[in-house]
């Protein structure tokens, strides 16, 4: 496998509504197209930090800045033996993950093209139809949080997802609760409440939640495994979870019982599985989540997730649930609440060029000097 030249391209693409969590609200998706050549193929990989250090310190800039500057002239012109030997040069150069991770499952999808097998194949993905589950985030009104589930229940979604604050937390769960009875439902604070907080997370025991998914902050590991002995919901970990050695630290500890596993936090999809086989032989749940991405990474978290062992519906929702538009042919969709796996070699989905020239903000090609 060898590298011939990195083509980059930075795109920012409205969203239906603006996105609210926690800490921060986006109206905008940025993300950078990664195309990476190589022996005549070209593969696709998406590097998406969300705006403003929305989930994480990286930014859409810091690793435009990382790619152009540091990772990808390093990368081009390089050879390697084998996928995973160019997996683990990628993984040893410094940056960040968030940064490493448009290079790295590009290669993905030109392996899966150079094999002419699906992508999700190329993981050892056993579904052709992944689970979806609904994401909701903060509204100033619970009635319009309640509008949204509402208007994209109809798709089926296997599962619904709201987000909670301190102050916006047991009320929010009571009106869905409510309004749609004993739908499969979760919370996720987004790393914002701490150990003050335990009485909020016993009464949210009261409503049969599937989990509380990152209630304390990414490295409060300690303090969550003392927030697990005192509740009965299971804890599921993300932002905790950059590392396999934060989730061997975290299940020591007994901080958590279920994985949401980001192939951008990681750093790609060698990395992805690793701590997906490490969970497995642990015992924990798995599940696949999105910052979201826009189509290319969706699209990728819809292949890992047809591994047999993520048994609960991933983050990856149809294309239209988030973005006035997209940059990939056909759009990811969710019917009856599942996601098709395509069955053309690599990535399955076309990039539109004309959609990338539309949304761009910056463009370059790096090429050997």
């Amino acid at each position: 496998m060898r590298i011939d030249g990195i083509h980059l391209t930075h795109v920012r693409i409205p969203l239906v509504e603006p996105f609210r969590i926690s800490n921060g609200e986006v109206a905008e998706k940025d993300g950078i197209v990664v195309a990476v050549q190589s022996e005549g193929l070209t593969g696709y990989g998406e590097s998406s930090p969300m705006s403003g250090s929305f989930y994480s310190s990286d930014t859409p800039e810091s690793c435009w800045r990382q790619l152009t500057t540091q990772i990808g002239p390093a990368a081009v012109g390089k050879s390697f033996g084998s996928l995973e030997e160019a997996c683990q040069w990628l993984d040893e150069q410094a940056g960040s993950n968030f940064a490493k991770v448009g290079i790295e499952t590009a290669l993905w999808d030109v392996e899966a093209q150079r094999r002419g097998v699906p992508l999700h194949k190329l993981l050892g993905g056993e579904r052709e139809r992944v689970d979806s589950g609904l994401a909701v985030g903060l509204y100033d009104e619970t009635a319009s949080l309640l509008r949204t589930i509402a208007r994209y229940g109809e798709d089926g979604y296997k599962r619904v997802k709201i987000k909670i604050a301190p102050g916006h937390d047991v009320e929010l769960t009571q009106a869905v609760r409510d309004e749609f009875g004993d739908i499969p439902l979760m919370t996720d604070a987004n790393a914002a409440y701490t150990l003050d907080h335990v009485a909020v997370f016993q009464r949210l025991d009261d409503f049969g939640l599937l989990m509380y998914e990152q209630p304390l902050g990414g490295r409060m590991l300690a303090e969550s495994a003392e927030l697990q002995r005192q509740v009965a919901t299971p804890i599921c970990f993300d932002e905790s979870l950059e590392s396999i050695d934060d989730a061997r630290q975290g299940v020591d500890l007994g901080a958590f019982r279920i994985a949401n596993i980001k192939i951008q936090r990681v750093g790609g999809f060698r990395n992805a599985l690793r701590m997906y086989e490490l969970c497995r032989k642990l015992g924990l749940s798995i599940w696949v989540g999105t910052m979201p991405e826009l189509g290319i990474g969706q699209a990728q978290g819809a292949a890992l997730a047809s591994l047999a062992g993520c048994d609960y519906p991933t983050d990856v929702e149809a294309s239209s649930r988030w973005f006035r538009d997209d940059i990939i042919e056909p759009w990811v969709e969710v019917r009856e609440g599942t996601i098709a796996m395509p069955q053309t070699p690599g990535l399955g989905y076309r990039i539109d060029g004309a959609k990338l020239a539309r949304y761009r903000i910056a463009e370059t090609d790096i090429t050997r000097r």
